[in-house]
């Protein structure tokens, strides 16, 4: 990886945080793509303008870290570095991210259906629509599994709102597994 440090001369208001979203960050800081693929292999497929279109807008650092096998810090301090913006403390990190244990109820329902969406999304498409009406043939005691190459916030969001339980978990570099589950009434 290259030292390299970008002149900063003209004041950008965006900051570099673990919720930073990839998309933002290449806004504001396009000199950091090469930055972030050095440090996180697996984002070179950012390089290809329909991958970068999904993941980018849906990615945040912290799941870059999570998907690169990166320390989030090592990251986060990497990037601010080389943008010309100055470090922040590993206690400032792991403050802003959280990691949830499984929940029991992931244990306690029983799998309904796995949906594999990672072809999908690698082509462009969004799992969306299908996840929901899935989501809405559920029973209080099943759950339902889906697979995808990051983090689909968006999609997340969307399930929370209209009431379903939500964990995810990093399978590997390009493997998320995210359960949803029926909130009771």
């Amino acid at each position: 990886m290259t030292g390299r440090v970008i002149d900063m001369s003209t004041s950008r208001s965006k900051d570099i945080t673990p919720e930073t979203r990839i998309s933002d960050l290449l806004k504001n800081y396009p000199e950091l793509e090469e930055t972030l693929i050095e440090m996180a292999p697996a984002f070179g497929k950012l390089r290809n303008p329909i991958l970068r279109k999904t993941i980018a807008k849906v990615a945040n650092l912290r799941q870059a870290a999570q998907i690169g096998d990166v320390p989030l810090a090592k990251l986060i301090n990497t990037l601010r570095t080389t943008a010309g913006v100055g470090e922040i403390s590993e206690t400032e990190i792991d403050e802003a991210v959280k990691m949830n244990d499984k929940p029991a109820w992931v244990d306690k329902t029983k799998l309904k259906e796995t949906f594999d969406a990672r072809s999908l999304i690698e082509s462009g498409g969004h799992p969306l629509t299908k996840v929901m009406e899935d989501l809405d043939k559920l029973s209080d005691d099943e759950s339902y599994r889906l697979i995808t190459p990051f983090l689909p916030a968006p999609l997340l969001d969307v399930a929370k709102s209209r009431g379903y339980y939500i964990w995810t978990e990093s399978d590997g570099e390009d493997m998320f597994s995210t359960y949803f589950a029926r909130m009771p009434d």
